[in-house]
């Protein structure tokens, strides 16, 4: 008996992995939970001289809370993340949220389109767009800059799967 091979994959055209964009490293958390904390014990170190010694447990646990509340941010933020990926015969859209949460579309590469709106007083909105499929927002945690150079990277892409060129070495000149 013989094993049949195993099926090969698609090839990948093209690819985007998108993360929102995280300043605090360890570093700066500790920097900032040590700004927070500073200002906090001062005050309570006053209520405390003042003998109102009870306010120093609340001023604690309101450090306390947003300390966990920003720890809890940076942990989902960590992520979250949009891949976006071409390959033969399809457009994959697929997202990660910071509560483990996925959702994935799929769109048709030949009949989707990029489409780059602009919009007063914000930023400008990127979707992938198919005349009788879903239209997909990408992109919602890129500045403006970054989703220009994704929509130019992706609508190249998909030109150059509409439009393949192949290299006949017979047909040379």
């Amino acid at each position: 008996m013989s094993v049949p091979p195993p099926p090969r994959a698609e090839p990948v055209l093209f690819e985007a992995v998108i993360t929102p964009a995280r300043s605090l490293d360890r570093a700066s958390a500790r920097m900032v939970a040590l700004l927070l904390a500073l200002p906090v014990a001062a005050t309570a170190a006053m209520f405390a001289w003042l003998g109102a010694w009870p306010v120093m447990g609340f001023m604690g646990a309101e450090l306390g809370l947003v300390l966990g509340l920003l720890a809890r941010h940076h942990r989902r933020s960590a992520r979250q993340i949009e891949i976006v990926q071409l390959a033969a015969g399809r457009l994959t859209v697929t997202r990660h949220d910071g509560r483990g949460r996925r959702e994935e579309a799929a769109l048709d590469p030949y009949w989707s389109r990029v489409s780059l709106r602009e919009r007063a007083g914000t930023a400008c909105e990127l979707r992938l767009t198919a005349p009788r499929g879903p239209s997909v927002e990408i992109g919602r945690c890129l500045g403006d800059a970054e989703r220009r150079e994704l929509a130019a990277a992706l609508a190249a892409a998909l030109r150059r799967y509409r439009e393949p060129r192949f290299d006949n070495p017979q047909l040379r000149d």
